[in-house]
């Protein structure tokens, strides 16, 4: 390893606990991803401030959104580029199309960064990594580590997928076969209201054996399902869980409205996430500072109590601004019940933190035989429609 790629800090020094997903910035998410507001969307996550952006060449034009929304005066001005981080994947290309190839990765990362408009980019991942072998994502992951010591334009590498056995697995081979570990495991869906079996041995407890850095909890709201209304997109719903779930989950939507004020599913799903991940990944947490909000001096004094503390690290995503600014109000509530540097809103905090108690044992109930089922990826018949590997894209 270079002398300058020694420098950079490790993830869980720097890595905001909080990351802004833009997966919902896709047409699987969005009828028409061009009718949200990205740029005010991604300066008022700013205001509020978030420091860490997730996205992928595969949501869409979710790059080129962010790219143009660091391109802001309000952004630009206000902000150097090392006060934020910017996460992205590399990989997956469509659907069923996939391309692991070193000249593909090279492509896709140079492609990233002019449409995010940096000169480096702080972690990339192997996108789905349970769509192809073993063999193509290690060779994968040794290309972006070349790209790493080459000139920096990656910084930190991992892996993201869904199948725990399968992203566990791959961490243990990469440091058995290369004698550095991953620097970031991002699991999804695995530790929601609905699924908690990141937090298990066969989870985090071999991530954790495999050296893993850090391990980004994605999507608390198992991408879109945990949502009163159910699957974000009307007529187009590309979810692939059974309808018993689904069913399931509209009694407790019904049960979090009539039990907890009018509460939506969400809110107390989002609740459930970010707390007990908090908690439970703290070993494969960030000790960067986690606080959010426009109170500026309750978050500095939020920071002075939790300096130095790792906690687990979520990503959210969201495509408005009401989406965020809950988000934001949930995760610095759910602080207000670890740091009780203000009497009054730690109380209100540890208040909603009983009550999600209460309301997450009844909804365990009903979830019955469905609670910690996972829908199988990639999905029966797969077949990967990238017949020529490395060539060219726009």
């Amino acid at each position: 390893m270079s002398r300058d790629i020694a420098h950079y800090p490790r993830l869980s020094e720097s890595l905001p606990p909080f990351i802004f997903g833009t997966g919902a910035f896709n047409a699987q998410h969005n009828e028409d991803p061009f009718s949200i507001d990205s740029n005010a969307l991604i300066e008022r996550a700013f205001k509020l401030g978030v420091r860490a952006f997730d996205t992928s060449p595969y949501y869409g034009p979710a790059e080129d959104f962010l790219g143009k929304a660091f391109e802001q005066p309000a952004i630009r001005e206000s902000f150097k580029r090392e006060d934020y981080y910017i996460l992205t994947k590399c990989g997956r290309i469509g659907e069923a199309a996939f391309d692991y190839s070193p000249a593909w990765i090279r492509q896709s990362v140079k492609r990233s960064l002019s449409r995010l408009g940096t000169s480096y980019l702080d972690l990339v991942y192997c996108h789905d990594i349970e769509y192809v072998s073993a063999e193509e994502t290690l060779e994968a992951v040794k290309e972006l580590r070349r790209m790493r010591d080459e000139d920096g334009s990656v910084r930190h590498i991992g892996i993201s997928g869904l199948p725990l056995d399968i992203i566990s697995g791959l961490a243990e081979r990469v440091l058995q076969e290369t004698g550095e570990p991953l620097d970031a495991v991002m699991s999804y869906a695995h530790f929601t209201l609905q699924n908690t079996k990141l937090n298990s041995d066969a989870g985090l407890g071999r991530l954790k054996a495999a050296k893993v850095d850090v391990v980004p909890n994605a999507s608390p709201l198992a991408l879109g399902l945990l949502r009163s209304q159910g699957p974000p997109v009307e007529g187009s719903d590309f979810h692939p869980a059974s309808q018993d779930l689904r069913r399931r989950l509209r009694e407790a939507g019904e049960l979090c409205a009539k039990e907890a004020n009018g509460a939506k599913l969400e809110d107390i799903a989002l609740w459930f996430a970010f707390e007990g991940w908090l908690r439970a990944g703290r070993d494969v947490g960030s000790s960067s500072n986690p606080t959010l909000g426009e109170d500026r001096k309750h978050a500095r004094d939020t920071a002075e109590e939790l300096q130095g503390l790792r906690l687990g690290v979520s990503v959210v995503g969201m495509k408005n601004v009401n989406e965020l600014e809950s988000a934001v109000e949930t995760w610095t509530s759910v602080l207000d019940s670890v740091a009780r540097v203000d009497r009054d809103r730690s109380i209100q905090a540890l208040t909603k933190r009983q009550t999600v108690g209460q309301l997450v044992e009844k909804i365990w109930d009903i979830l019955g035989p469905t609670f910690d089922v996972m829908w199988q990826s990639p999905p029966p018949g797969y077949v990967n429609n990238r017949t020529t590997a490395g060539k060219s894209d726009s």
